[in-house]
């Protein structure tokens, strides 16, 4: 183990960087249990659209000043590397409040917690996995109109290019890019659909959110195995779910890609709910033994910790990451 003890954001800038420090870092996309472990609500009425305009500039403050301190506590207290800042949801009813709500949030956060940890925003614009609605829509769209849904990827390409150069205006730090492409059987589109329809914009959102200094992690549930070559090629910092759901073996993915992308995940999300606790406790050391070698690795589940699982299963694997985490 190093002698400096590293922040939470210096390890999750070592692992983003394939390198290893001094612990292995945890964080999650999100962390739904903060009424059942903390007692506090990231989703309150205050916030929401229809009663949030009803408010004065000065209540609007007041009310994101409570947030942060609930998600400073709840966060710092669970030792994440990157708190997502993707709350006040009310805002993002309008673009422009939703921007000035992320930033102020991300202010007063910084404020109570320093600069120990990053901050983490949704930043995706590629097609992802359509409802059912859609489904049929969308393959009839790529067999009748090509062109037509590649000027559709372009133009979400751009908006989301544009987006997150004004998130990382705003304080965010990482773009978490939650398209989601596969089903527990593998991609929704064929690979070589994929290569066409969505690799080419994926790549060029991942290389200017970098350039406007954002990391970038590539989330996406289901068997990514088929396209694991091409999401590597995007040259996102890091790869989350890792889905073991779907087969997807931590131990084989950093044999294979290791030396070319972070990997973040693959603690089984459905032992949370329904495994034994011997389950849930090898597939965290599993995950930790595997995906932890040599750094290069941010320990979180293959989800989130979702609302309705008894929060003790969720202490449960953080206290195997406690136990296994240094170097």
């Amino acid at each position: 183990m190093s002698e400096k003890v590293m922040t939470p954001k210096e390890r999750a800038i070592a692992a983003f960087t394939l390198q290893q420090p001094d612990q292995i870092p945890t964080f999650e996309l999100e962390f739904q249990l903060e009424k059942e472990v903390f007692g506090c609500n990231f989703f309150p009425e205050t916030l929401k659209y229809e009663n949030l305009v009803k408010l004065t500039v000065l209540e609007r403050e007041k009310a994101v000043y409570k947030l942060a301190e609930d998600m400073a506590h709840v966060y710092t207290s669970l030792e994440y590397c990157i708190i997502p800042a993707h709350y006040c949801n009310g805002w993002f009813e309008n673009a422009d409040m939703g921007y000035n709500g992320r930033k102020l949030l991300i202010k007063y956060l910084k404020e109570m917690v320093g600069d120990t940890v990053l901050f983490g925003d949704h930043a995706d614009g590629t097609f992802s996995i359509p409802d059912g609605n859609r489904m049929y829509d969308f393959a009839y769209e790529i067999a009748d109109d090509p062109e037509g849904v590649h000027a559709r990827a372009q133009k979400m390409m751009e908006d989301a290019i544009e987006w997150n150069k004004r998130r990382v205006e705003a304080g965010v730090d990482v773009g978490y890019m939650c398209s989601d492409y596969c089903y527990n059987s593998g991609p929704f589109l064929s690979p070589q659909m994929f290569s066409e329809f969505v690799t080419p914009y994926l790549a060029k959102i991942v290389e200017e959110a970098k350039k406007a200094g954002m990391y970038v992690i590539k989330h996406t549930d289901g068997d990514i195995m088929p396209i694991l070559d091409q999401l590597v090629s995007c040259k996102p910092h890091a790869i989350h779910s890792l889905d073991p759901m779907a087969g997807v073996d931590i131990k084989v993915v950093k044999e294979m890609v290791g030396d070319k992308v972070a990997l973040c995940g693959n603690v089984n999300c459905s032992f949370l709910q329904t495994g034994t606790d011997e389950e849930l406790t090898q597939s965290a050391e599993y995950c930790i033994t595997h995906g932890g070698k040599n750094g290069g690795y941010i320990y979180c589940t293959s989800n989130v910790p979702f609302k309705g699982i008894n929060p003790d299963r969720y202490m449960m694997i953080l206290d195997v990451w406690k136990r296994m985490r240094n170097y």
